[in-house]
């Protein structure tokens, strides 16, 4: 494609595509993903050659060129598997990605979008520190001239893809923060760089196959055309911006990870059966079910609406924390009730249900935890009340 609008048509073809991607392709080899912690390669293969890993980005960057309305019903299809697949290029087209296509001058463009897209480049997202995760604005990293260059030192933790990143959108403190703003920068930093060393991917409770690791800038000498935006005080709107939709995304996965629970529970109880009754005659089964379908169909409405008002930028602040904090307890709750119907086999390894239970866990921790969704939300309305009419 070459024009950057693309027809209803295309995208349902992009999403019917997905969907059989998924479920039967995907899908048969959860089990090999957990058990060997890591996504086949000929998985991420089909999912590069489906333009996944730019299906976010602007078409004249060999995208697919999705809008956010788009983007989350792509997710809430990627969310039906093994949370490892969207994670392989969820950075390039979200947070990372974003950094790029909403502050990154004209020449970073060029120079990071059209791999990243063709999956050639996987793009790392380097905010999260020690005693710095969901408030950027206490990260401790520095970045310091040098000449026409700049030096960077510092550790980040927790970084999706960072094993296998050939470019890390590192963020950094140029100068502590003063009325000019919070002084944080955006450096695009090459794995290559020297001084930069990347830790073992962690263990994590669940998600297996979403790597994440430690990253470790010792004296990181970048160029000047490495910082984004050309300007030392970009940084911080930066992260907020690509965090905040990235939230929606996040909203939209977990309904998709719900909907796989709901459907397997169903499926459980009316097959299985308890002193010769399938289970799902049962008026408490039928409860739980019903308590799971009722938050996933106000989930899907409610990340369909934070989406929709993203587009039209009505809302690009209360709606994503509203949607994710929604979304993801939803998916908590819902995660819950599915290991309950089916009772011990829940409780399983193997089981999609207990894999599901691991998995969601952390959609209420990563890009803003529940908590610091809570304080943007009670924040900005107290703030909306309080301004002139």
């Amino acid at each position: 494609m070459t024009s950057e609008a693309l027809t209803e048509q295309d995208f349902r073809d992009i999403l019917a595509q997905t969907r059989t991607f998924v479920r039967t392709v995907v899908m048969p080899r959860e089990t090999e993903i957990a058990e060997a912690d890591r996504v086949p390669g000929d998985i991420v293969d089909r999912a590069r050659a489906m333009g996944l890993f730019g299906y976010a980005l602007p078409q004249r960057w060999g995208g697919l060129g999705l809008d956010l309305a788009q983007d989350v019903e792509l997710a809430m299809e990627l969310g039906y598997t093994s949370l490892a697949l969207r994670s392989l290029f969820g950075t390039n087209n979200g947070i990372a990605g974003q950094v790029l296509v909403g502050f990154g001058t004209p020449e970073q463009q060029r120079r990071w979008l059209r791999p990243m897209a063709d999956g050639e480049v996987v793009a790392s997202f380097a905010l999260t520190e020690p005693g710095a995760g969901s408030n950027p604005a206490a990260l401790r990293t520095t970045a310091r001239r040098d000449g026409d260059d700049w030096i960077i030192d510092g550790d980040k933790r927790f970084i999706t893809n960072a094993p296998v990143a050939g470019l890390f959108v590192v963020f950094a403190r140029t100068r502590p923060a003063d009325t000019e703003g919070p002084g944080i920068a955006v450096f695009l930093v090459p794995a290559d760089t020297p001084g930069l060393t990347v830790g073992p991917h962690d263990r994590k409770m669940g998600q297996e196959g979403a790597w994440t690791a430690e990253v470790a800038f010792q004296n990181v000498r970048v160029g000047g055309d490495a910082l984004v935006g050309d300007s030392a005080d970009v940084g911080y709107r930066a992260a907020m911006s690509s965090l905040a939709r990235g939230r929606v995304h996040i909203a939209a996965l977990a309904v998709g990870t719900a909907q796989r629970a709901l459907d397997e529970s169903v499926a459980y109880a009316a097959a299985a059966t308890q002193g010769g009754t399938p289970l799902g005659e049962f008026q408490l089964v039928q409860a739980m079910l019903a308590d799971m379908y009722t938050g996933i169909t106000a989930g899907r409405a409610l990340v369909r609406d934070a989406a929709r008002t993203w587009v039209t930028e009505e809302d690009r602040r209360l709606a994503p924390s509203a949607a994710k904090l929604f979304c993801t307890e939803m998916a908590g709750r819902v995660a819950d009730l599915a290991v309950q119907v089916h009772g011990g086999s829940g409780y399983m390894r193997g089981t999609a249900v207990e894999r599901i239970y691991r998995d969601v866990r952390l959609l209420r921790i990563y890009e803003g935890t529940s908590e610091i969704q809570r304080l943007i939300l009670g924040g900005g309305l107290v703030a909306r009340a309080r301004r002139p009419r």
